[in-house]
C-alpha cells in the first residue's frame, strides 16, 4: 500500500502537542518520526496519539533531545540508540521495522548533535556522531530493503541549502567538515528524498527552500533558513518515493517549533 511519512524536530512534543495533533488530523501521515521531543517516555502524550491510531516507540530524556516514533503499522524490531551507545545516553537515534500491509519498512529517526561551536568539545562530538551513524547506516544497506531514515540532521548540505552560503560557509552547521560527513553517507547509496523531488535550479544559492528559521531577527518572516532537515532514503525507498514537501505553514503559527516538518509520500510496491 501507498503510505506517507512525516519529519518534524517538533521542539518540545508537549509545548507543541496541538500543532501536533492538527496537522496529523489534516495530512494524516501514517508513519511519523520526530525529533527533540524533550520529555521522557513516561512523560511522552502517548494517549493523544494513541487516539489516533498511532503505534508508538519512543527514546527520551528529560528537558533535552528525544526522538520518536509513530506508527498506524505495528512497529517491531526496535533499537533505540546507535550501536555501542550507552542506553542512557543521549536520545537521539531510534529505528525500527513498520509492518505494512504485504511489506515491511525500516524506518528511524535521528536528532545529530548541533556542535553548539567550533571551539567547543561538542562540535568533535557531531562528527564522531556521524560518523558512527555512517556506519550503522552502512550496516542496514546490507539487508536491501526500504529504509527511510529522517531527521534533523543539523547540518545543510550544499550552498542552496542556506539563505547566504558565502557569509556562513565555516560555520556550525555548514561546515565544510559536516558537509563531507553528509556526503560520505550520501556516496554510501543514499538518497536525499527532498532533492530527489525539488532540485535545485542549476547555479542557485539560497536556494529558499528551508526547513529550520531562527526565532531570532524575524528569520522566518524575512526566508533566512536552513535546509537541516530531511529523509535520507536507500535505493529500494528511493525508488517508491512520489513526492517529499516542507510544510511551511507550520512554522508560521503562534508558538511554533523552529522547524516545519516534512511530508513525503511513497508509492504501492507494485507500483512500477
Amino acid at each position: 500500500m501507498a503510505f506517507r511519512t512525516g519529519i518534524w524536530n517538533v521542539n518540545s512534543v508537549k509545548a507543541r502537542l496541538p500543532h501536533l495533533l492538527d496537522w496529523l488530523k489534516r495530512d494524516m501521515p501514517e508513519i511519523v518520526l520526530l525529533q527533540e521531543t524533550k520529555c521522557t517516555d513516561d512523560a511522552f502524550p502517548a494517549m493523544e496519539l494513541e487516539e489516533l491510531g498511532y503505534n508508538l516507540a519512543l527514546h527520551g530524556e528529560k528537558s533535552y533531545n528525544g526522538v520518536a516514533i509513530l506508527s498506524k503499522f505495528p512497529l517491531e524490531d526496535v533499537r533505540r540508540g546507535l550501536p555501542g551507545e550507552d542506553q542512557f545516553g543521549h536520545a537521539r537515534y531510534i529505528e525500527a521495522v513498520a509492518n505494512l500491509p504485504g511489506r515491511a519498512v525500516r524506518v528511524a529517526s535521528v536528532y545529530v548533535p548541533n556542535g553548539q561551536n567550533l571551539d567547543s568539545d561538542k562540535f568533535p562530538y557531531k562528527l564522531h556522531f556521524l560518523e558512527r551513524l555512517g556506519a550503522h547506516l552502512l550496516a542496514l544497506l546490507a539487508y536491501e530493503e526500504m529504509l527511510i531514515v529522517g531527521g534533523d540532521y543539523n547540518v545543510a548540505p550544499y550552498p542552496a541549502d542556506v539563505y547566504d552560503p558565502a557569509r556562513l560557509d565555516g560555520n556550525v552547521c555548514y561546515h565544510p567538515e559536516e558537509r563531507a560527513r553528509i556526503r560520505a553517507i550520501l556516496h554510501l547509496g543514499f538518497y536525499d528524498g527532498f532533492r530527489l523531488i525539488n532540485p535545485p535550479p542549476e547555479g542557485t544559492h539560497g536556494g529558499g527552500e528551508y526547513t529550520f528559521w531562527d526565532y531570532r531577527a524575524a528569520s522566518f518572516e524575512a526566508n533566512r533558513g536552513w535546509r537541516i532537515d530531511y529523509p535520507l532514503l536507500s535505493p529500494q525507498a528511493a525508488d517508491a518515493l512520489r513526492d517529499c514537501v516542507i510544510v511551511k505553514t507550520l512554522r508560521g503559527l503562534d508558538k511554533p517549533s523552529d522547524h516545519a516538518p516534512l511530508l513525503a509520500s511513497f508509492a504501492d510496491a507494485r507500483e512500477g
